[in-house]
C-alpha cells in the first residue's frame, strides 16, 4: 500500500532545514525500496516550504513510523505532518510502481 506524507515547514525553519538536510537525505536513502518518491514543496520563490514523500508500507502505523524517523521531524523542521493513504492513478514517469 502507498502512503503520502504531506509536511509543511515550521515558520522560520529555513536554516534548520538546510542544516538537517544531509541527515534527512540519508534517512530517505536508508528506506530503500519502501521510498517511492520524495521532494520539497516549493513556495512562489521556489524555496522549500515543506515536503511530499510517498512510502510503501503494510499499514498506516508503519508509514507513521517511517515519517517520524525522519531527522526533519526530530529537528523541528516540520510544523505539521499529514499521512494519507494514496493510490497511483496515472504514471507517465516510466518508473514501475
Amino acid at each position: 500500500m502507498l502512503y503520502a506524507m504531506i509536511a509543511k515547514d515550521a515558520p522560520g525553519s529555513g536554516q534548520l532545514r538546510l542544516d538537517t538536510r544531509p541527515a534527512h537525505l540519508n534517512h530517505l536513502e536508508a528506506l530503500g525500496k519502501k521510498l517511492v518518491f520524495a521532494g520539497a514543496l516549493l513556495d512562489a520563490q521556489d524555496q522549500p516550504e515543506g515536503s511530499l514523500v510517498v512510502f510503501e508500507a503494510e499499514t498506516l502505523e508503519e508509514a507513521h513510523r517511517m515519517a517520524e524517523a525522519d531527522p526533519f521531524v526530530a529537528a523541528g523542521v516540520f510544523g505539521s505532518i499529514e499521512i494519507r493513504r494514496w493510490r497511483l492513478a496515472i504514471n507517465t514517469s516510466g518508473a514501475e510502481l
